[in-house]
């Protein structure tokens, strides 16, 4: 090798090369860490588009604004209300709401939910 070099490698290059080594194999570990980030947070507190956030947080390896927004993104709370497992009152309040601010009747969103054997109102 000292023929090839011109130089004989000795125990501190050896040193060197394996803390570089090191010193990559830490950078890409933080940046993998880095860009699930987002996603995890997102799973972490049961977001509704947490699929989506995880995946706009790896789209933030081509660029950083996306990594950015979906960072944004995971700490946004939601408006999204699951009304199943509300109380009867409120459920027919929160239907009503939701008719009133689509235009549409509150017998209209309600005469689905009508079961086999039941009159609607």
């Amino acid at each position: 090798m000292e023929a090839l070099l011109g130089f004989s490698i000795d125990f501190w290059d050896y040193a060197t090369f394996l803390s570089l080594f090191f010193l990559t194999v830490v950078g890409l570990g933080f940046i993998v860490f880095m860009l699930g980030l987002p996603g995890r947070i997102a799973i972490a507190r049961n977001h509704p588009e947490a699929e989506a956030v995880y995946l706009m947080g790896w789209v933030g390896f081509l660029a950083v604004v996306p990594w950015i927004q979906a960072l944004g993104w995971a700490f946004r709370p939601t408006t999204v209300i699951d009304v199943r497992y509300m109380p009867e009152e409120r459920r027919t309040e929160t239907e009503a709401t939701i008719a009133k601010l689509t235009g549409k009747s509150p017998a209209a969103i309600a005469a689905p939910e009508t079961r086999q054997g039941e009159s609607a109102p």
